[in-house]
């Protein structure tokens, strides 16, 4: 068997129910988790993934079309509108195939894409795995297919695609040290993940790395499929905090997760020892947090995701090197900080405008 898939095969069996783990090799050291934590609650500067060039001179007549994962969901619509955005800047013409999410509409968003002749195919965060045939027919026709924010660095894609990946392995990593530091080392956790979502696996690397350090930590893995976070995540964590008084933690990997999970604290009168620690900075969320509801959520930049997926993809129709970190910065929300981000809460707000002039001097705009 294929060390990758073994390896998936041993975590799925591990997640379809709880397992507990604890700590082993390196030991804890708080002093530089919490100085990691406050770097991430810094307003981030812009770091640039490449050398500056001549994007409306390269992208003239060119044509981008993207095939999003679902257009049902808030943040792809309002990262598929800060594409659209970016484009409108370089000059440039960018579309969308809008589908509900099902594996048919991606097929046909593709076929679509080569048919009307687009110079690159963007897929913001579909199943690859579902599009090999299709993507390798794109690029039989010479046109670059590209999984757009859909996994961490080191994660391994099929063949035929190009990648924009994001840091979920650090995302991963700051739910664990948060928790850990929060507890003075002392976390009795309960992880939801969800597996089917191809991200997954680099959150929970990051999340399982941090926990390993900690010798006193005590922490229970849970896998839920996306589709069923509705109707398991609350009864789920219920049952785990009354099996558990000592759980003080509660790390929903995503953090539409938490929707679900606040409800089943609130229920079982866990509020004061159990704190909720999440990662995607939805305005929603970040208006739990602001009501004290949830501890922290760390949040991604909408709109610098755009522009950041819209740089990468430039770069190689531009026959420029491929971007293989976007620098896409993670910026931790708290109850000190919160308010930042609008009340309510707003998508993209919160995180200062650095990367305003930065992208317009990389693409030299101006």
């Amino acid at each position: 068997m294929d060390k990758h898939v073994k390896h998936a095969v041993l975590s799925a069996i591990c997640l379809a129910a709880f397992c507990v783990g604890s700590s082993s090799a390196n030991a804890l050291d708080l002093e530089t988790i919490k100085a990691e934590i406050a770097a991430h609650q810094k307003i981030p500067e812009f770091s640039a993934p490449g050398e500056a060039f001549d994007a409306k001179q390269c992208m003239k007549d060119k044509k981008i079309l993207s095939v999003p994962f679902s257009n049902s969901i808030a943040f792809v619509n309002t990262v598929m509108g800060a594409m659209e955005t970016a484009s409108k800047k370089v000059g440039f013409q960018f579309n969308q195939y809008k589908n509900s999410g099902q594996r048919s509409q991606w097929i046909q968003g593709i076929q679509h894409g080569v048919n009307q002749k687009y110079d690159l195919i963007d897929l913001f965060a579909p199943d690859l795995l579902a599009l090999v045939p299709q993507a390798a027919e794109a690029r039989k026709a010479g046109i670059p297919v590209v999984a757009s924010h859909d996994g961490g660095f080191d994660q391994k894609r099929p063949e035929p695609f190009f990648s924009v990946p994001a840091d979920y392995e650090k995302a991963g990593e700051l739910e664990a040290m948060w928790a850990i530091a929060k507890t003075e080392g002392k976390a009795n956790v309960l992880v939801i993940t969800a597996l089917d979502s191809f991200s997954s696996e680099a959150i929970v690397k990051g999340v399982k790395k941090t926990f390993e350090k900690c010798e006193t930590c005590k922490v229970e893995y849970v896998n839920v499929a996306v589709g069923d976070w509705a109707s398991r995540i609350q009864p789920l964590v219920q049952a785990a905090l009354l099996r558990n008084p000592e759980m003080n933690f509660i790390i929903p990997t995503y953090d539409d997760m938490a929707r679900y999970v606040v409800p089943a604290v609130e229920l079982t009168q866990s509020s004061n020892r159990v704190k909720i620690a999440t990662f995607n900075g939805t305005p929603a969320i970040l208006d739990l947090v602001r009501q004290g509801k949830i501890d922290m959520d760390i949040g991604e930049n909408l709109d610098w995701i755009g522009h950041a997926v819209i740089d990468a993809e430039m770069r190689i129709l531009c026959g420029l090197p491929h971007v293989k970190n976007p620098k896409i910065p993670l910026y931790i929300f708290d109850k000190t900080n919160v308010e930042s981000a609008g009340v309510p809460a707003k998508a993209s707000a919160g995180y200062g405008d650095a990367y305003v002039d930065g992208y317009n001097k990389l693409w030299k705009l101006q």
